[in-house]
């Protein structure tokens, strides 16, 4: 169960991953994510189902269709169902054995996110917490352990490459929007200072995603955002990070991505499993 607490501030609205650039606008926002995941086995490969809830509080001036709104909003977004299936790398993990054995090697998943249109949304405003549309995700996360599978000695490089999908929003502003698809690259190097303390160096590309509204087409993004994560686990079942992340912007151009972006993330696990393992680890 995790619950993740975002400060976000930039040129785009934060709810909407098309982060579609509203050039001078000032945009705030709260954001906090909730949900339950849910890990089991499809055909001896580990997978997991995932609802996410997000909400908060959104505000900002913004022009759109020729008029400048200054406005705030609050509430809950849009839901997102999220799938995921290991495709490369060990095997689900069924038993004291395989937590003891695991090492994950070079892995390939595959996930899918969808998002369900039914977040709070007003036509009469371009900012809002729900999109009024039909959006999701479609990635392959990809995790390569460097060296030894040791706690407090380990090192892993992760990527996950995905491309975001999004249908049309016919009362946007009282127009019609379209988004084109957005490719979006997420890389990570973590590595364990402790055996419960890490570490990671992050970066983004976001590019694509060309906004149009009636037919008038905005810029595509290619942007790159970098940041930091420090993480800690407190125990075999939770697990805390703090995060910062910024984009990269040369100039002054205004239609380049601005994001500042501060997270706090508590997850809260259980699996008997894992309980299991570390009493067996504690009696060697």
């Amino acid at each position: 169960m995790p619950l993740i607490f975002q400060s976000i501030s930039g040129n785009s609205n934060p709810f909407d991953p098309a982060n579609t650039v509203t050039p001078g606008a000032k945009i705030e926002a709260t954001m906090a994510l909730t949900g339950y995941a849910r890990t089991f086995t499809l055909a001896d490969r580990s997978a997991m189902a995932a609802i996410i809830l997000p909400m908060g509080r959104l505000s900002g001036e913004v022009t759109a269709a020729g008029k400048t709104f200054n406005e705030s909003t609050n509430g809950f977004g849009d839901p997102m169902l999220e799938f995921t299936v290991n495709l490369l790398g060990p095997k689900a993990q069924k038993a004291l054995p395989d937590v003891l054995r695991y090492e994950p090697g070079f892995s390939v998943d595959f996930l899918a996110d969808l998002a369900l249109p039914i977040g709070n949304y007003n036509s009469s405003q371009p900012l809002n917490l729900g999109q009024n549309r039909w959006y999701g995700r479609l990635g392959a996360p990809i995790v390569w352990q460097l060296g030894p599978w040791v706690p407090g000695r380990r090192t892993t490089l992760e990527f996950l490459p995905a491309v975001w999908l999004f249908g049309d929003n016919n009362n946007y502003v009282g127009q019609t929007l379209k988004t084109d698809p957005l490719f979006q690259l997420d890389a990570h190097l973590t590595r364990d200072f402790t055996e419960s303390f890490w570490g990671s160096l992050d970066a983004s590309w976001y590019n694509g995603g060309k906004a149009s509204i009636n037919g008038v087409a905005g810029t595509s993004l290619n942007n790159v955002g970098v940041g930091l994560t420090l993480g800690y686990q407190v125990n075999d079942n939770i697990g805390l990070t703090f995060g910062y992340k910024s984009t990269l912007n040369s100039g002054s151009d205004p239609t380049a991505l601005r994001m500042d972006n501060f997270m706090f993330t508590l997850v809260f696990g259980w699996n008997p499993m894992l309980e299991g393992a570390r009493r067996l680890k504690s009696e060697k």
